[in-house]
């Protein structure tokens, strides 16, 4: 299993996404954005999804250097169509444009529509919270077989639907929430198929609704189902992911004709905090929130109370000081995406560089 400094991984990724076609500043911008959420723990929506992005891109399915659309500019109101672009950086900058405005009139309620892979919303978060901004966003996950089963259903209707919401502290989001609806995140599943090991209890289904813990089903046979977190009521937040991004932003949906892509479509509100009243008010407030939950006393089994966002702070320091370990499949698989792009084992290495241990 290669361990990778940060800095020799995001080469690689940028690599790639020039040979996909990516103009520098987007190789630039997908390359920081998947390494970054290595760092932070969710190998999920890290390198890992470069296999998938050259298929999409082979199938054309995923558009580099694509322009996007902006279907309603009012006040504060954005509605912006990625047209399968790059989702890293159509992501990035309608987010940054929702900032923009949130600046100027207080807030801003962007709907973001069918937009190729985003990966991890915190990354959007995180923009907001640099700006003195609280962010929510509502996403679904479109254009591929369902895979997320409701509370009660034996079989897939929805994608993994995640849910974000962050508010700013002193050096970034204070808090931040980043969830897929789901007990686990697909990427989750994937890996684990990949290091051929077991996925916790409760996280899947097989063909015929039964508990199981094996991914390979669901993996390689595209059978069974992610179950909803927190049953019944994640499974709602679920079905309001999907309601908020398709039927209220207008994105592609899990009711319609799939093609096997990964498409992205997301509901997001941006708040500058300022124009609510004493900044540093609010600031405080919410370091106290903080600081009230991390009082209580640890239960069994834990060292201490930890927020949202702690958590990945924690592995992005260890990872940074460690290095990032890439499974042997997902390695293996990413090597063959570049060479299916014609980047050859020489150029690829070089890339690495001395950097692998």
């Amino acid at each position: 299993m290669p361990t990778l400094a940060p800095h020799a991984l995001k080469a690689v990724t940028h690599l790639i996404a020039r040979r996909m076609g990516s103009e520098d500043g987007e190789a630039e911008q997908v390359a920081d954005h998947l390494v970054r959420a290595n760092l932070a723990g969710h190998d999920s929506h890290g390198v890992g999804m470069l296999p998938t992005y050259v298929r999409l891109l082979h199938e054309g399915l995923l558009v580099p250097n694509q322009t996007a659309e902006t279907v309603l500019d009012a006040g504060a109101l954005l509605v912006i169509d990625a047209r399968r672009g790059y989702g890293q950086r159509m992501a990035a900058d309608a987010v940054r444009r929702a900032i923009a405005r949130a600046k100027e009139v207080g807030a801003c309620v962007l709907a973001f529509r069918n937009s190729s892979h985003i990966g991890r919303i915190g990354t959007y978060a995180e923009l907001a919270a640099a700006e003195g901004c609280a962010f929510t966003a509502f996403v679904n996950v479109a254009d591929h077989h369902d895979v997320q089963a409701t509370w009660g259903a034996a079989e897939p209707r929805l994608g993994t639907n995640p849910f974000c919401a962050a508010v700013p502290g002193p050096d970034g989001p204070a808090v931040m929430l980043d969830m897929a609806t789901t007990t686990i995140a697909a990427g989750k599943a994937r890996v684990a198929y990949n290091k051929r090991v077991p996925v916790a209890d409760g996280c899947l289904i097989d063909a015929d609704g039964n508990p199981t813990n094996d991914p390979t089903g669901f993996i390689r046979d595209h059978t069974g189902a992610l179950r909803a977190f927190g049953t019944h009521k994640g499974s709602g937040l679920a079905v309001m992911c999907e309601i908020m991004a398709s039927a209220i932003a207008g994105g592609q949906g899990a009711f319609h004709e799939a093609k096997g892509g990964v498409l992205n479509s997301m509901l997001a509100t941006v708040i500058d905090l300022s124009k609510l009243g004493d900044a540093g008010k609010i600031a405080a407030d919410i370091q106290a929130v903080k600081a009230h939950v991390k009082s209580a006393k640890p239960a069994p089994g834990f060292d201490d109370v930890l927020t949202p966002g702690e958590p990945e702070r924690r592995y992005a320091a260890k990872r940074m000081a460690d290095g990032i370990e890439v499974d042997d499949t997902t390695w293996r698989d990413i090597r063959a995406a570049a060479e299916s792009l014609g980047i050859t084992p020489a150029e690829f290495d070089q890339a690495v560089g001395a950097n692998r241990s």
